[in-house]
């Protein structure tokens, strides 16, 4: 079986660092703790999964380190940068600058073609890298001309991954990136997010209910209850079409 080799460093620079991070919802008087005093240093470059049951905290985590969402209370440090307290403003031009996002649902636009959907983002972005090479990476440059409609669920999410990566973005930060998708596809989603870890050295952030996917991993983090269970680290990451679906 195919194995890569995790990253291993003496001092490994920190991408984030969380400290008790809580997250409180009201509804009426109902009151909902998203997240129960999270702490955790995710190192720069990591490969990092976020294994637990749906209302465990995952995708709340994702959003407040990702800048869509702000925390009760505690601390998100991202390269030295503190964003507690952060504006809107000032969360937006994080975002921009630094971040990358992929969902489950493509949000593709359906008039336009694959390139012309990453287009978009390489236009307002301040280094951008070249369309072509974008969606090279991701495996879909000979569908560059195509438009959604004629792509499979798995070249529309590739081809997401690519307008979210055609920015340079130090992390990106995936909710469920193959939960609309079968095996064989999902597969290859995850080889395009594999290649993008490895070859850009993008700290990669994966939320995903498949505990499968836990062998891709440099790190990987059981949430429950809107706390961390447990976090594993593994000495090998496997391949994608060496994992068990």
């Amino acid at each position: 079986m195919a194995i890569i080799a995790a990253k291993k460093t003496e001092n490994p620079k920190l991408a984030f660092r969380i400290k008790d991070l809580r997250k409180i919802y009201h509804s009426g008087e109902t009151i909902v703790e998203a997240l129960r005093g999270v702490s955790i240093d995710i190192g720069e470059g990591d490969f990092t999964v976020l294994l637990g049951p749906s209302g465990s905290g995952k995708s709340t985590f994702l959003n407040i380190v990702g800048g869509l969402d702000k925390a009760t209370s505690g601390s998100v440090e991202f390269e030295n940068r503190i964003l507690d307290g952060d504006d809107d403003h000032a969360l937006t031009q994080y975002r921009r600058e630094n971040v990358g996002f992929i969902f489950q649902f493509y949000n593709l636009i359906p008039s336009l073609t694959a390139r012309e959907n990453v287009e978009l983002v390489a236009e307002i972005a301040e280094n951008p890298m070249d369309v072509t090479e974008a969606l090279t990476l991701v495996g879909l440059d000979h569908r560059a001309d195509h438009f959604p409609s004629q792509l499979s669920g798995g070249e529309q999410q590739r081809v997401a991954i690519a307008r979210a990566i055609v920015k340079r973005p130090k992390v990106l930060l995936c909710d469920e990136p193959t939960g609309a998708l079968d095996r064989k596809t999902g597969v290859l989603v995850l080889e395009a997010l594999n290649s993008v870890n490895k070859e850009l050295g993008t700290t990669t952030l994966i939320v995903t209910h498949n505990a499968a996917t836990a062998g891709l991993a440099d790190t990987v983090i059981y949430f429950a209850d809107g706390g961390i269970d447990n976090i594993k680290h593994n000495e090998t990451r496997l391949n994608p079409q060496d994992i068990s679906w």
